[in-house]
């Protein structure tokens, strides 16, 4: 069995397969004072409570947009999982070519929905991913990232409206009945819900035209890709598990080529 890490700025999502089989899923808040000791109780013991003996965990992976935790989590795999995890980043074989500015810019969460999706949906593509950012990653006819977008998170967008006002409340981030609000909770349900709709409809629209093709399939992942999904009709898959999927291919891809 493999450990895959995918480390965001909010979450840290785990997955353990056993060969292309998930056998354990589950996400954690990203904590950069906690430390590797920290980590690793807290992995043994989640493992334990869901029937997984980490002694067959035998390697892993870690794609991270948050440099500060790199060695904590790469001390944590060689301390509690006796295994040095593969790190993503140069030098590690992707197979997917980078057709921007400067390829060293591009988020490694970014890089493994790329490799992740181009396998198994093909090309031309659009991956939207709902995570801290919401993420476009446009996938070209040969299979090759030539951009994409950068928009404001969901949940970060919604954290800055209540922090920066004095009288607007924490609410949750579901779809309101109706697009006029009449009371400041589904004013403010619509302004989030609505807006980020019309905002990846939009954007997904621009893309399409700047390509010059209206058949490119657009698959989203992250956590409100499933909420966003049903109200618009642009999206055409929901992958959640796309990330902790490529991280998969890509530990034994590597792990592949290494024995060669």
């Amino acid at each position: 069995m493999i450990l895959c890490l995918d480390v965001g700025n909010t979450n840290i999502k785990y997955a353990v397969f056993d060969g292309q089989t998930l056998k354990l899923s589950f996400r954690i808040a990203t904590e950069h004072k906690r430390t590797s000791d920290e980590y690793g109780g807290q992995l043994i013991s989640i493992l334990g409570n869901n029937g997984i003996d980490p002694a067959k965990i035998t390697g892993g992976i870690i794609s991270s947009v948050v440099p500060q935790l790199d060695y904590t989590l790469d001390r944590m795999c060689r301390t509690y999982l006796k295994f040095k995890p593969l790190m993503l980043g140069p030098g590690l074989k992707t197979g997917l070519n980078l057709k921007v500015d400067d390829a060293k810019e591009v988020g490694a969460d970014r890089v493994v929905n790329n490799v992740a999706a181009v396998k198994k949906y093909g090309s031309p593509l659009i991956i939207i991913d709902f995570g801290t950012a919401t993420t476009f990653n446009v996938i070209d006819e040969k299979a090759q990232f030539i951009g994409g977008v950068i928009a404001p998170g969901i949940k970060g967008s919604l954290d800055s409206l209540v922090n920066g006002t004095a009288k607007l409340p924490r609410v949750e981030i579901e779809r309101p009945q109706k697009v006029i609000g009449t009371n400041t909770i589904t004013n403010m349900q619509s302004g989030i819900f609505f807006g980020f709709a019309g905002l990846v409809e939009y954007i997904v629209k621009r893309i399409k035209n700047e390509m010059k093709c209206q058949n490119i399939k657009v698959i989203a992942t992250g956590g409100f890709s499933e909420v966003i999904a049903k109200e618009i009709s642009c999206i055409d898959e929901v992958d959640k598990l796309l990330t902790l999927n490529g991280l998969n291919y890509l530990y034994n891809l590597n792990c592949t080529e290494a024995k060669r």
